[in-house]
């Protein structure tokens, strides 16, 4: 298998979205040569089934050297680099580099770059990105979710057994899988909410995650029409890491499962 797609810039009316689509870009264009070269890459255990690659640090730190270049001041929330301080305290970046590390390392062409911009403790805007397929999901807060310049609405399929939602291995599973159509594991949380926003998927649950996974992702799906919650409901997702998400036709009895079972 042979990925050599480099993307051009891609640009936007939002200055935001185009210094985290810059960063996204040059930072993709190593991924992709590194997954072409996988056999070759360093590897080390973080926790079970938690795996870091010299493919997510290199990427961490492209996107990093890209970001400081357009806004010196702001901060970072890292998933390898953990958080950093800057000079200005109410605004900083959350970065995943590889979302989908596991995939990657596998060979499995699944996986993204997840940039989310944070002002005050809220989610402004977000972007994640596809470097095999040179896909940009963006969100501005207010002004909607696009892929690439396509506006995203959420799925509007009412009939559940017609539904696919998208998880992590779960204990939640076979109740869901009893009144959706299918559920599917794809192993990129980030992309799996991109989905979501898309209308590809018409659901997401999914337990134990941390806000770089979810930064970009929460914004999407509310952006283009659907709803987050956290699983008990009453936390915001970012203090639980436990979240629910959907169309609005989907959320409210995939909630219900979650919740009762």
């Amino acid at each position: 298998m042979n990925h050599t797609l480099a993307s051009r810039r891609f640009m936007t009316k939002s200055a935001i979205i185009n210094v985290m689509a810059d960063a996204a870009i040059k930072a993709g264009r190593f991924l992709i040569k590194d997954f072409n070269e996988i056999d070759k890459l360093k590897v080390s255990r973080k926790s079970i089934r938690e795996f870091v690659s010299n493919a997510d640090t290199f990427s961490e730190k492209n996107i990093r050297e890209e970001l400081l270049k357009a806004r010196p001041d702001f901060g970072f929330l890292l998933e390898e680099g953990g958080e950093v301080i800057g000079k200005d305290p109410d605004n900083r970046w959350i970065v995943d580099p590889l979302d989908g590390t596991f995939n990657f390392l596998h060979g499995v062409p699944h996986f993204c770059i997840s940039i989310a911009y944070e002002r005050k403790g809220v989610i402004q805007a977000g972007l994640i990105y596809t470097p095999l397929t040179d896909e940009f999901f963006w969100a501005v807060r207010g002004e909607g979710a696009f892929l690439g310049f396509t506006r995203l609405r959420v799925s509007d399929r009412e009939e559940f057994d017609t539904t696919l939602i998208a998880t992590s291995p779960s204990d939640h599973v076979s109740e869901v899988a009893r009144t959706f159509g299918c559920v599917r594991i794809t192993g990129s949380t980030a992309l799996d909410l991109a989905y979501v926003a898309a209308g590809k998927f018409d659901g997401f649950f999914i337990k134990r995650l941390s806000p770089w996974d979810i930064a970009a992702g929460v914004l999407l799906v509310t952006e283009a029409g659907g709803f987050i919650e956290s699983y008990d409901g009453k936390q915001s997702p970012f203090e639980s890491t436990n979240i629910i998400g959907g169309s609005p036709l989907t959320f409210p009895k995939l909630a219900k499962i979650i919740r009762t079972s």
